[in-house]
């Protein structure tokens, strides 16, 4: 199994395919790196396409200290393996868990950057209801605590934003399920204590926001409430960020309406490459 070690002694599992400009997507929560198939499949044809396995998710390391549980610690793994694959710049793709980690090392590093994709991205942002999300959060690891993985699986699955994958793909959504049913407790219990509770807002982030000069993609579907709003404000304040909204569809974009989130990309990659993606609406 191909692993990179991080600064602070993590083992990280990551696989790769194709070559030429590289393309690395991040994982949401209820899901792993195999999530990416439909990614792989079609953009390893023309790109060197990486996933990886998020810290606390097998077959990565589940490491017990939370202090190994930050927004910091999970984004700086980015920077790490590509450091680790000898890469210096990326197209970064995250959903979901993985947007945080991809926007928030591309806030930190944007010279690395060469595009971010932010899906399903923004949950948890409320600021005026914050004692309610960390109460929420703290209510969900303690699910995994008590009920462990497989059971807490087929909750977590059929979330309202979740709802749409299942009507649309019956079997498609059951092997997301099956994967989800296959998550460490202990790892989704620290993910959600360290990672979730740590992410910032995008609200507090206005200023690296409008400071962050690199061609963007932001996509929600639209019955995925808790990210609309907090996808319209990345979008109002990002200078090269251009937005997409998925039609009756849910959380799980790139499996939910896997030809659509590709075409998507795949345009996105092409405008970026041949610097033609649309221009600083800072300036207007």
């Amino acid at each position: 199994m191909p692993r990179m070690t991080t600064g602070d002694g993590v083992k990280i599992y990551y696989e790769e395919v194709g070559s030429g400009v590289p393309i690395i997507f991040s994982h949401e929560f209820g899901d792993n790196y195999e999530t990416w198939g439909p990614q792989l499949d079609y953009f390893g044809r023309r790109y060197r396409c990486v996933t990886y396995a998020a810290r606390g998710f097998p077959p990565s390391d589940i490491p017990e200290e939370m202090e190994k549980y930050t927004q910091a610690r999970v984004s700086a793994d980015i920077g790490e393996l590509m450091d680790h694959l000898g890469v210096d710049q990326a197209h970064l793709v995250g959903v979901s868990m993985g947007s945080y980690a991809v926007l928030n090392f591309a806030l930190v590093n944007p010279g690395r950057v060469r595009s971010l994709v932010v899906g399903s991205g923004g949950h948890g942002s409320d600021l005026e209801n914050r004692a309610a999300v960390l109460e929420g959060i703290e209510a969900r690891a303690a699910t995994f605590d008590e009920d462990g993985a497989e059971k807490t699986a087929m909750n977590l699955a059929e979330d309202t934003v979740r709802l749409p994958f299942k009507i649309k793909d019956p079997r498609g959504w059951e092997t997301f399920r099956a994967r989800l049913a296959k998550h460490s407790a202990e790892g989704c219990a620290r993910t959600l204590r360290g990672v979730f509770a740590d992410r910032p807002s995008v609200y507090l982030q206005k200023d690296a926001f409008e400071a962050f000069d690199v061609p963007a993609l932001l996509m929600f579907g639209d019955v995925d409430t808790p990210a609309i709003q907090p996808t319209l404000f990345m979008h109002r304040h990002m200078p090269r960020a251009g937005l997409l909204v998925f039609p009756w569809s849910g959380h799980n974009l790139n499996i939910e309406e896997p030809e659509a989130f590709n075409r998507a990309l795949k345009d996105f990659f092409h405008a970026v490459e041949h610097d033609r993606w649309g221009y600083d609406r800072s300036s207007t």
